[in-house]
């Protein structure tokens, strides 16, 4: 299986970070490709894109302002593969991608990518209170993906706030 190209550009409105590329996703060669996952469905339904979006067309978001990473490149089939050594190597080159792209919302597509990013824990929904990265909202989102529990309703809810604050901050 091989890693996932990410999609960046600098003055991003929102940066969306995952965990790593699932077994599809590296497969197809595009963010968030499992048909069990979520993503383009939640983020289409929180009022972030005009319409759903197909993981093949990933690399097209980059024109209303978002970008994807995740901190950990290889692909696995669930996080709970992805090692310490992964995560600590990963949560650097995060933090550098982060610094040198200077998105407005670094949006962390679940607690556990942000936990590993931070070194925090019992964090809550949304934005957080202190920035790693000086200047860059850091937004907490469930994950998208088939296996979380959440009504997908409670997950658009949360992206939802996303929408309100590029509203808001662009005037």
């Amino acid at each position: 299986m091989k890693p996932i190209p990410d999609h960046l550009d600098h003055c991003l409105s929102i940066l969306f970070i995952g965990y790593n590329p699932s077994v599809r996703s590296s497969e197809t060669g595009h963010h968030y490709a499992n048909p069990s996952n979520r993503f383009w469905k939640l983020i289409h339904e929180a009022g972030l894109t005009p319409r759903k979006y197909k993981p093949e067309e990933d690399g097209d978001l980059l024109k209303l302002g978002y970008g994807f990473t995740n901190i950990v490149a290889r692909p696995t089939k669930t996080a709970a593969e992805i090692t310490k050594e992964e995560y600590k190597a990963g949560r650097l080159r995060l933090m550098e991608t982060i610094q040198r792209y200077r998105p407005k919302v670094a949006c962390f597509v679940g607690k556990g990518v942000y936990e590993q990013y931070s070194g925090r824990t019992g964090i809550e929904w949304g934005p957080q209170p202190e920035s790693l990265v000086p200047n860059v909202v850091e937004f907490v989102a469930p994950s998208s993906s088939g296996l979380v529990r959440m009504r997908s309703e409670e997950i658009t809810a949360i992206f939802r706030q996303l929408t309100v604050y590029l509203k808001e901050s662009t005037g």
